[in-house]
């Protein structure tokens, strides 16, 4: 295990030296029309800068390459995914390398969308995973990575997917998947009923699939759950009827920066102990986007209450337990057709023999 950690560890510093230099100050974001780099990176700028400690929001291409940057440069500033986050941390053994800032400024949630209604549940998926079809957004994608951990933690349900393609952008891979029949697609974002991949969903008739399983809301990282279970508002209410909801497991957005003891120089670290301690002791409000969608989606979207919950994990389970024995009998009768055609294969090679014989027979 300490092998593959220092392994991928010496990937990742490879591909950092790769992304070129990169001012120490900066806070590492995600796309330029991004709600890191647009709504949330511009609130930590200001705040920080009030306390004399100069960042500049640096666009990137998301999670998995901030959380690079910050091992070449510990003392930057990342915002990702915190499954994503704790996917990162285990593959390079690095509670040493990181520093949490923050958990508490808003959440994303896992979407599982396809155009098969008959799947209702993550159970249900999860039973039939290896005859799935699954299109995901591009490899190096956030999406992509809470994939992946989805598939670490489930690995006899969802970890025995096969048919796993990648779309050149996460609009690409909704499309393919609704165009499709037992093919879906998982992304995560905020949950913007104005959002254009929400109205897309909408019009093309997909189905939401809710990413709810026990061994999902049961992770953690450092005593921190990874997923929590919340009801989305996916559609705009209209006058004849109120808006369309999904629940789904929603993962913290995460800030964090380096270890300090990784950073060279006495000053330098003294200036970033003194930046970690000043963004943990601001109120989350300082921190979080003051219009827009966000204030709509702050007041519409909620925590599941236990009861709830409970509800929609027996749903999942009960789904996975019936489609094992479904799964087993339609292995057994793959078993028996194959069986049958080979049967019938040595059946029709006797018989041609026997013909090939009789008609040699007669020529003679």
């Amino acid at each position: 295990m300490r092998n593959r950690h220092l392994l991928a560890l010496a990937t990742t510093a490879f591909c950092v030296a790769a992304l070129g230099p990169a001012k120490a100050t900066q806070i590492n974001t995600g796309g330029q029309t991004g709600a890191y780099f647009g709504s949330f990176c511009p609130q930590l700028k200001d705040a920080l800068k009030k306390s004399e400690l100069n960042y500049e929001c640096v666009n990137s291409k998301g999670s998995r390459e901030n959380i690079q940057r910050v091992i070449g440069e510990p003392s930057q500033i990342g915002y990702s995914q915190f499954d994503v986050y704790a996917l990162e941390r285990e593959m390079l053994g690095g509670d040493d390398l990181f520093t949490t800032l923050r958990t508490d400024l808003g959440r994303e949630c896992v979407f599982m969308v396809t155009r098969n209604r008959e799947l209702s549940n993550y159970g249900e998926v999860a039973a039939l995973a290896a005859q799935l079809r699954f299109i995901l957004p591009p490899e190096k994608s956030g999406s992509a990575a809470t994939f992946e951990f989805l598939q670490q933690i489930d690995p006899d349900g969802l970890g025995q997917a096969r048919d796993i393609s990648y779309a050149a952008s996460t609009d690409e891979a909704l499309e393919k998947a609704l165009a499709a029949e037992d093919t879906l697609a998982l992304f995560v974002q905020f949950p913007d009923p104005e959002n254009t991949r929400f109205k897309m969903i909408n019009k093309a008739e997909g189905a939401f699939v809710p990413v709810i399983d026990r061994n999902i809301l049961r992770q953690q990282i450092n005593d921190e759950k990874i997923y929590y279970a919340q009801e989305t508002e996916i559609s705009n209410p209209k006058w004849h009827k109120s808006g369309e909801k999904v629940i789904t497991s929603c993962t913290p957005m995460v800030l964090f920066t380096g270890a300090t003891t990784r950073i060279d120089g006495d000053d330098d670290r003294k200036d970033h102990a003194d930046m970690i301690k000043t963004v943990k002791a601001m109120e989350a409000e300082e921190l979080q986007p003051k219009q827009g969608f966000f204030t709509r989606m702050w007041r519409k979207t909620k925590e599941l209450s236990g009861e709830g919950v409970e509800k929609m994990i027996e749903m999942s389970e009960k789904a996975r337990e019936a489609a094992g024995p479904m799964m087993e009998q339609a292995k057994e009768k793959g078993k028996e057709l194959m069986e049958q055609a080979g049967q019938l294969a040595e059946d029709a090679k006797e018989k041609g023999k026997e013909l090939m014989d009789k008609a040699k027979e007669s020529t003679q």
